[in-house]
């Protein structure tokens, strides 16, 4: 379990990931660079966003005024992307790795992901992510928003095991048969829109646990995260949000809170079905 902003939990190539970070799915690319440079200022040292974002710009820049203000350096930084891999091929994907790193404004990405699994449409992006890793580009490569069954069946003709699937996981959509698989498999669980996209926040449940350790509903929620080992990146533009949502290293959630949050698993989804969203 992570202990701090910096904290990082071991992947399956060696490579080291934080276990907590900034996310800006649907945040313009004027907003990520005030919220990247904010989050950078305040100790996030992971960032992660997609080509279909359309704010990679933003995500640079950001990147950039928060090392100038900090003194950090890049290499202390640790910045995923994703390719929308619809309809592409291995050259369009190579295409689409090397638009994402010059809009980024970087030389090379600490994780690359496929985005979605669509209709099986991501064994030739694949292909182009594994070389891409082996040339050095990428420090470690992963998927998003696939099911066990995506994951067999890129295992069956993968040459490297993806590091990272990332899909929407929070305490009502507990995934926990892609959990336990990628355990068995080396593939670490992240999570995207932990907080339910705020649908959360109301719980009476989590607001009962929350006044009983005097944190808000969203610190329980990322501390649920923590304490079940799953990688997380909530979305903030707002300073006092991303500093208060890294507030969540000063506490620890009993064994019966857990018990209580865990009881709300009951499989709703906020976002797409990853067995139904073909890009459509």
């Amino acid at each position: 379990m992570i202990r701090s902003l910096t904290d990082k939990i071991l992947l399956n190539n060696k490579v080291e990931m934080p276990g907590f970070g900034l996310g800006v799915f649907q945040v313009s690319n004027e907003n990520t660079v005030l919220s990247v440079q904010k989050a950078i200022e305040a100790g996030y040292v992971s960032i992660d966003t997609a080509q279909i974002y359309g704010n990679e710009a933003g995500v640079g820049e950001g990147i950039k005024r928060g090392l100038t203000l900090t003194g950090k350096k890049r290499e202390e930084l640790f910045i995923t992307s994703k390719v929308w891999n619809h309809g592409l091929n291995y050259d369009q994907t190579i295409t689409a790795f090397n638009d994402s790193l010059a809009t980024l404004g970087l030389d090379y990405l600490d994780l690359y992901l496929i985005h979605w699994p669509g209709d099986n449409e991501f064994l030739e992006p694949w292909a182009a992510l594994e070389d891409l890793y082996l040339s050095g580009k990428i420090k470690a490569i992963g998927v998003s928003n696939f099911e066990v069954h995506h994951l067999k069946t890129l295992l069956d003709t993968a040459k490297i095991t993806p590091v990272i699937n990332q899909v929407e996981l929070h305490p009502r959509m507990a995934q926990k048969e892609i959990r336990a698989f990628g355990k068995e498999k080396g593939i670490i669980t992240e999570a995207w829109s932990p907080l339910m996209q705020g649908q959360l926040l109301e719980d009476e449940t989590i607001l009962k646990i929350a006044a009983k350790h005097n944190k808000s509903a969203a610190q329980i929620i990322l501390r649920w995260h923590i304490q079940n080992d799953i990688i997380v990146i909530p979305k903030s533009v707002k300073e006092s949000r991303i500093r208060s949502n890294a507030e969540i290293f000063d506490f620890e959630l009993s064994t019966e809170d857990l018990a209580v949050i865990n009881q709300l698993d009951d499989g709703t989804r906020v976002g797409p079905n990853p067995d139904t969203f073909f890009f459509k």
